[in-house]
């Protein structure tokens, strides 16, 4: 699964579009705008309808605040 599309954020907690990048799937799901987030957990995601995780060329999405930022 993908981020597809962020929908809201509050601080570092956000409600997203994820997307699978196999099947196009698309569910509404929450997140955590922190490194090991969108390193680890999104790519092992696994899709409920076909039940692959992303590929081995998943690039992670960026932190719209720096690990040693207090929000």
């Amino acid at each position: 699964m993908k981020i597809k599309r962020i929908i809201a954020q509050s601080r570092r907690d956000f409600n997203a579009i994820y997307e699978c990048e196999h099947c196009g799937f698309e569910k509404d799901g929450d997140g955590y705008d922190d490194a090991y987030f969108h390193h680890e957990v999104i790519p092992a995601m696994k899709c409920e309808k076909c039940g692959k995780a992303a590929s081995s060329d998943y690039r992670p999405l960026a932190t719209k605040h720096p690990a040693s930022a207090t929000i």
